[in-house]
């Protein structure tokens, strides 16, 4: 990493060393150094060395063996029977003769290792897609111990995700059985966990993981694990501001109910969702709350909603005209028209109909009641009926 121009936005050096020694142990890093030039970095790093400021550069690189550096490495043999076994000592040999005897990569790798040539490097072009495969130390015989494996894989889906300004609502993860598995047991198995919202949040995304994997039970011992976003989406931020915010503590309500659904079940947890219907009994239903949520209806609605629907219209006596309801309904506001549904086909009975209706709704008060919504439909015969839907708190 280069980090010369931006260390001051980590809150120096010693913090960024300390960030990433503490973040990269997930992802399996066991060795952090640092130098005037990348490939000194990765030189000292390979011979288990930290830091390569506290020497002249010339100094911390000579006493290293010829093997640090891939580019020297590859002529180790060579240069063993030349009697060459350090940087130092390659470094002394005449520059013509090198570049004569060996290819130009190894005199342009010391040069940029000692900071005598620019580096150039390229950029990380990430795949359109991710797939990481892991190889486990260890065979494991019980599906939650695979987590500790499954994380480490979803660090780099992180990643990958944060580069490319996205976030995941479902991912796979499959294990591949031990070779020495009796054949009964197949070659493995996968488990495909979904989210109501992209996020990348490691945090939830390793509950929900950990919820599934407690209702797994492997039929052999695991060998390898295998992690692939299936569903990306572009990640909205929640905020532009340049000025900090107050930060949440605890966890959202998204994130609460798609946990609790991991473990009793998607269909156990439904949440509320609206539609873009203007009949009362189908502008909401429910739906399992990890399942992604329809885009919110822009459209408002400009007559009274009651407070509390019945599950069924129930038909009001009529006097005269006039609908009873523990007794004669003084009608405050309407009508309000409500028709359509034609289009709304089911099965009833085993016959096709449709949800067709043709209401004018009410306000109504009663005196021991209180405020009612009710509505008026013709039937045959051209009477009327009065239907009681909802009352108001």
């Amino acid at each position: 990493m280069e980090v010369e121009s931006s260390v001051r936005l980590f809150g120096g050096k010693r913090r960024l060393v300390e960030r990433v020694r503490e973040q990269c142990a997930e992802l399996g890093v066991r060795q952090l150094s640092w130098a005037p030039t990348g490939l000194a970095a990765v030189a000292l790093a390979r011979a288990g060395i930290s830091n390569g400021f506290a020497k002249p550069l010339e100094q911390v690189l000579d006493g290293l063996p010829i093997d640090v550096l891939s580019a020297v490495a590859a002529h180790r043999a060579t240069l063993v029977r030349l009697g060459c076994q350090t940087l130092g000592q390659v470094r002394a040999l005449p520059r013509g003769g090198l570049s004569r005897r060996f290819d130009a990569q190894l005199l342009a790798a010391l040069d940029q290792a000692y900071g005598l040539r620019p580096e150039a490097h390229d950029w990380v072009r990430l795949p359109d897609s991710f797939h990481a495969r892991l190889e486990l130390m260890a065979r494991v015989e019980l599906a939650p111990a695979l987590l500790f494996g499954a994380r480490r894989l979803m660090l780099q889906m992180s990643g990958w995700l944060a580069a490319r300004h996205c976030g995941v609502t479902a991912f796979t993860l499959r294990w591949r059985h031990d070779a020495m598995r009796a054949r009964s047991a197949g070659d493995g198995g996968e488990l495909t966990v979904r989210t109501a919202q992209a996020t990348r949040d490691i945090e939830h995304l390793t509950r929900l993981l950990a919820e599934h994997l407690a209702k797994v039970q492997l039929l052999a011992p695991v060998a390898d694990l295998e992690l692939l976003a299936i569903d990306v989406q572009a990640f909205e931020e929640k905020t532009r501001s340049l000025l900090a915010e107050p930060q949440q503590s605890g966890e959202g309500l998204a994130l609460v109910l798609e946990r609790i659904a991991a473990r009793l079940g998607p269909d156990r947890v439904l949440r509320p969702v609206v539609l873009e219907d203007h009949r009362l009994e189908w502008m909401s239903h429910w739906q399992p709350a990890p399942t992604p949520r329809p885009r919110k209806a822009s459209r408002t609605v400009g007559i009274p909603q009651p407070t509390f629907v019945l599950p069924e219209p129930l038909r009001l006596a009529t006097r005269g005209d006039r609908p009873l309801y523990q007794g004669v309904l003084q009608l405050l506001a309407g009508p309000h028209r409500v028709e359509g549904g034609w289009w709304d086909r089911t099965v009833e009975a085993g016959l096709q109909t449709t949800r067709n209706v043709a209401r004018d709704y009410w306000v109504a008060l009663s005196e021991h009641a209180g405020v009612l919504w009710i509505f008026q439909t013709r039937l045959a015969d051209d009477e009327t009926a009065w239907f009681l839907h909802g009352t108001f708190a």
